[in-house]
């Protein structure tokens, strides 16, 4: 009787537990798999290694050695640009890439981009252009144009208008004395947007005119509190999960604006101290319905 309790079950459950798990409906459900991946840590790659190698469990895998991240992983996620299987799993190479501030992982990500135009999933060029994003540095911005030139997929062209725009402006703001691009896993993330939140933020204040002297000022007026206006832009951290050596993290984070409000999910990696950002991926954007305006009250006569 006890031998049958430790017999393992029939066929392959454990790819077949894991594929109820991540191919859920239920989002939340999904997402706490990953954060549970990545509080797993590294000692679970072998087994996505395993789960790399079936169809229904491949892509959970390689998006969560993305998350995971480190020598074993990344070997593991290059072998996917050469894989036979129509998945399009060389995006989680690519995408991983971002973090590796080298030429070398440079020029795989311009290569990636440059074939735009001869890759038939849209989204693996979309990969290697977002994983550009993490960089702040503006030396890297003519390559890409040179590549926008040649590209003729206007939604490629438009996302790397968008990115390099973003590359830029980063690289302005980090330009400026006292700022730096890490610090707090919240101070990392805000600068990650800090194009789209300092473009949204409201005009200064115009400097208060001379006062003149008090026997010459006119009586005070009663000062109306209001309600401060909502930023047109709002950035929340939903939930951070941190690696078992506290040196990894994945963020989910919210980025709303008057359109729509769009979810990242936002691997950091803590160097002396500070994070920075490693990777960025785009997950649900849910559009928001436009107010509709209020019936004009008809005049009586």
């Amino acid at each position: 009787m006890a031998q049958d309790e430790e017999s393992p079950l029939p066929g392959d459950w454990a790819v077949e537990f894991l594929d109820k798990l991540a191919n859920s409906r239920d989002t939340e459900a999904t997402e706490a798999l990953y954060r549970a991946t990545m509080a797993a840590g590294p000692d679970v790659i072998p087994q996505l290694g395993e789960a790399l190698k079936d169809d229904r469990t491949a892509e959970f895998a390689a998006q969560a050695l993305a998350y995971i991240g480190g020598e074993k992983a990344m070997q593991m996620l290059w072998k996917l640009v050469a894989d036979p299987r129509d998945l399009g799993l060389r995006r989680f190479y690519y995408g991983a890439l971002g973090e590796f501030d080298s030429p070398q992982a440079t020029e795989t990500l311009l290569d990636a981009i440059r074939r735009a135009d001869q890759e038939p999933d849209r989204t693996v060029t979309e990969a290697a252009i977002l994983a550009l994003t993490v960089r702040s540095d503006a030396k890297l911005l003519e390559p890409p144009r040179e590549a926008h030139d040649k590209i003729k997929d206007e939604v490629i062209r438009l996302d790397l208008e968008n990115a390099m725009d973003v590359i830029g402006q980063r690289a302005k703001y980090l330009a400026a004395p006292g700022r730096k691009p890490g610090g707090s896993i919240e101070q990392a993330v805000r600068v990650y947007f800090a194009p789209a939140l300092e473009a949204a933020a409201p005009p200064d204040i115009a400097p208060a005119a001379p006062r003149p002297p008090a026997s010459r000022r006119p009586p005070a007026k009663p000062v109306t509190r209001s309600t401060p206006p909502k930023p047109l832009v709002d950035l929340h951290i939903l939930n951070t999960t941190l690696s078992p050596n506290q040196t990894r993290a994945l963020a989910r984070v919210s980025f709303e604006d008057p359109s729509a409000t769009a979810y990242y999910d936002i691997v950091l990696q803590k160097q002396y101290g500070d994070w920075t950002v490693s990777s960025v991926w785009l997950g649900s954007e849910v559009e928001k319905q436009p107010v509709k305006p209020a019936p004009a009250e008809s005049e009586e006569n």
